[in-house]
Formats: structure tokens, sequence, C-alpha cells
């Protein structure tokens, strides 16, 4: 039996995590999520319809700087996405199958020669064995709209361990403003390579762990470090290259796309211990027959009383 590439990547990246400072003690540095969802953005019930990302960050410390080495801060991350056909109760021949993704995983961010890194490890869970599906249903009866007939059809059990890489750097762009180009690497789930870069108007993030979602590639901060108070403005946009998806499966007759493009913007406010932020993201067509591209919203919110 020969082990998949992504599975073999994901043993030596799991040993890597590990090592270096196994014996380390560590503490709760803070925690980030991300809400996306196309009723907050084009108003629609389709395609990469929905997430909810929540991140624990967890090291020896965090003064405002990623560490020199692998390891030594570790995000524990849980995510949970549904990918759907356009319409949930009568499908187009022609359309993408219902995905319910449940992904557990754990990354880890660090710095060397001004180089911002970012390797993770993630098992995703597909198929009606996360509950996903049962949970999507549930809320249409409470919220009284016809129960969803794609179920059935979704892609299958399965769990896809996927490793990601991420490298960026950041430059100033004058007294408030940064700019930071980044390449990202995915296998497993997804097979992918993407380049891209984002910029922020304001202190947003300046001194933080920011972490990227997968879907909309907006960050969201995952240390307790956030900035001054007052208004940001973040915008970004990138470009992949797709080799392989799980999403799909081959004897569908739907072509997946070969390319991908996103671009985002967002606002973020921050007055003492409260925080909003919203964001738009532009997603391009993921295969060829669908008919256009699609805009999700996306909300955190962290408010104190």
């Amino acid at each position: 039996m020969t082990l998949p590439r992504s599975a073999l990547a994901a043993i030596f990246l799991s040993a890597a995590l590990v090592a270096p400072v196994a014996a380390q003690e560590r503490e709760m540095l803070g925690w980030g999520r991300l809400l996306t969802n196309d009723a907050i953005g084009d108003g629609e019930d389709r395609w990469r319809t929905g997430s909810l990302v929540v991140s624990w960050v967890r090291g020896p410390a965090w003064d405002g700087a990623l560490p020199g080495q692998p390891g030594a801060i570790l995000e524990f991350r849980l995510r949970a996405e549904t990918i759907a056909p356009a319409d949930l109760i009568t499908p187009a021949a022609r359309d993408r199958r219902y995905v319910g993704a449940l992904t557990l995983g754990v990354h880890t961010h660090f710095e060397t020669r001004g180089i911002e890194s970012s390797l993770g490890l993630d098992a995703v869970i597909v198929g009606p064995q996360n509950g996903i599906s049962d949970l999507h249903g549930d809320l249409h009866d409470l919220l009284g709209l016809a129960t969803p007939t794609v179920f059935g059809t979704q892609i299958g059990n399965d769990v896809l361990p996927t490793v990601t890489a991420e490298f960026g750097r950041t430059f100033a762009l004058g007294a408030d403003a940064r700019l930071r180009p980044f390449v990202e690497m995915q296998a497993g789930a997804e097979t992918l390579l993407r380049i891209g870069g984002d910029v922020t108007f304001g202190s947003f993030g300046g001194d933080a762990l920011m972490i990227r979602d997968t879907t909309t590639g907006q960050r969201y901060r995952g240390t307790g470090i956030s900035g001054a108070d007052g208004f940001s403005l973040t915008m970004g946009a990138d470009f992949a290259e797709v080799y392989d998806s799980e999403f799909f499966l081959a004897g569908d007759p739907i072509t997946p796309s070969d390319t991908r493009a996103r671009a985002r913007m967002g606002v973020h406010w921050q007055g003492g211990q409260n925080e909003v932020f919203y964001g738009l993201t532009w997603l391009s067509e993921e295969f060829e027959e669908q008919p256009e591209g699609q805009v999700l919203g996306a909300v955190n919110l962290r408010l104190r009383f």
C-alpha cells in the first residue's frame, strides 16, 4: 500500500510542528474567529455559501512579533463549511454537489529572515459523518424552509489530510499603511498554488498574529494585541492555479476550473476592548458551468459590556 503524497507530507509536518519545542510550556495567547456567509454578501444561498472558523493560539509568550522557529506558537483550528448547488431543492443537472466539511487542524506561525511563515496540518472530514448536513436540514426546519433534497448525493464520507504553507513579507507604506505579498501552497482536500497580496491602512493587526481564512482569504487576528483605536481598511487579491479538488467527483457532468481568483476588502473598527470587522470577498467561478462568481460577507465581533 502506497501512502498518498498529502499523507506523507502530513506525517513529516506533524513531527516538525511538535519536535522543536516539545519541552516548552505554553499558555493561551488569544483566540480568533470569522464567520462568512453569502447571505451577508450577495444575498444568495449557493456554492461557497457559509463557514465558521475558530482558532485558539498557544505559546510561551506573545510580544507582538513572530518567533524565529516553527512549533513555538501553535494555532489549533476548528472550521465548518457548507458548499452547495445554487438550488437546494431542485438542483440543475450541471451544478456542483453538496459538501459539508468539518476541519480540525494545528498550524504554527514563525518568521525567518523577515519571511512570515505558516505551516499547517488539517484533517478535513467530509460526508454525512460530520453531521453538517443534518444541522443544515434542522435549521431549514426551524425556519420553516423547504427541506433540501441534495444531502443524499453529497460528497461521501472521507477524511482528507491537508497540508498548507504560506510565506509572506510585510512592507511599510508610510506611517500607517502596510503591504504584504504572499504565496500559499496547499495539498490534500484541494491542491493549489496561490500568489497574492494584502494592503492595510490603519493599525489593525499591526502587532497581532494574523490568520488567513481558507475560503475568502480575509485575515483575522489570533492574539490579544490588535492596534490603536479607530478605523482600518483592508484590501487584498490573489490568483490560484488549481491542480486537484476532492470536492468534485470525476464522473460528474461538470468541469472544475484550473484557476481561481479572489478580491476582498474589509473595514475594522476598534474602541477600547470592543472591535467590529466586516468584509466582502468576490470569488471567481470554481467550475466551468458556474454561470458567475459570487460575493461572500465576513464578520467578526468582539464586544464587551
